[in-house]
Formats: structure tokens, sequence, C-alpha cells
């Protein structure tokens, strides 16, 4: 919803209280999951922050200002808002930790292939994705 000034602080307040709710809930659920990803790296942290930063805009001024001004989500987030980017070092990081994380499930499931196969199939299509975004230099 889109106001004819292009307000997003009036366009949240135009909506009805039942839709920002939902907003705000599946914000805090993606900022939920996110975090998680953080000490999972099977799990990216990444497109879940951003889509809780997307839902906080149009559920919630205040949670938005907050997620914005976190010192691990906020720069991210704001890169990608203005740039549509990751860094070069959000990008290792996030590719290193995975291979890392799943190469150690994979020695330690060897005899399993039914278990250990999911893992690399789903570790290589995340990899993809993240190398696949433009990058911008770290600041």
């Amino acid at each position: 919803m889109s106001t004819p000034t292009g307000d997003p602080d009036a366009a949240v307040s135009e909506r009805s209280l039942a839709t920002r709710f939902v907003f705000l809930g599946l914000g805090v659920l993606f900022v939920a999951v996110g975090t998680v990803g953080i000490f999972l790296p099977v799990l990216p942290t990444t497109p879940f922050i951003l889509l809780a930063a997307a839902c906080f805009a149009r559920g919630s001024r205040r949670a938005h200002a907050w997620l914005l001004r976190t010192r691990v989500f906020g720069p991210m987030i704001e890169r990608w808002q203005r740039e549509r980017t990751i860094s070069v070092r959000a990008k290792l990081t996030a590719v290193s930790l995975q291979t890392f994380t799943i190469g150690a499930a994979v020695i330690w499931a060897a005899e399993y292939p039914a278990a250990w196969v999911p893992l690399v199939v789903i570790g290589v299509g995340v990899s993809v994705y993240v190398l696949r975004i433009p990058t911008t230099r770290d600041t």
C-alpha cells in the first residue's frame, strides 16, 4: 500500500491492525530464525534478517528502526536496502562456515548417504544462491 506522497511511514499507519500484527509477528519469527542461523551455518542468516526487515517495514516502524539500529544486522540491512548487495566478508563467512559444518556432518554420517546427500544438495544450493548475490566491498 502506498500513499500519494510515497511516505512509507504513512503506508504503515494505513494498514489494518490485523495486517500490521501479522507483519510484526512474521518479522519476529524471521529474526528468531536468522539468529539461530548464526549458530547453525546450514541455516542462512542473511535472507531471514532481510525478510524480517521487510516485514517490520510494513508492520511496525519501531521494530524496523530497532532492527536497523542493531550493530550486527543494521549495516547489512541498510546496504541491502540501498544497493541490493552483500559484502565479500559476509559471502566468505557464510560459504566457509556452511562448508565446514556440512563437511563435518558428511564425515560423521559417512556410512549413511541418505543422511548426508540432502545436506550436500542444500549446501550447494545455498552456496550458489549466496555467491550469485551482487557483491560490495567491505566498509
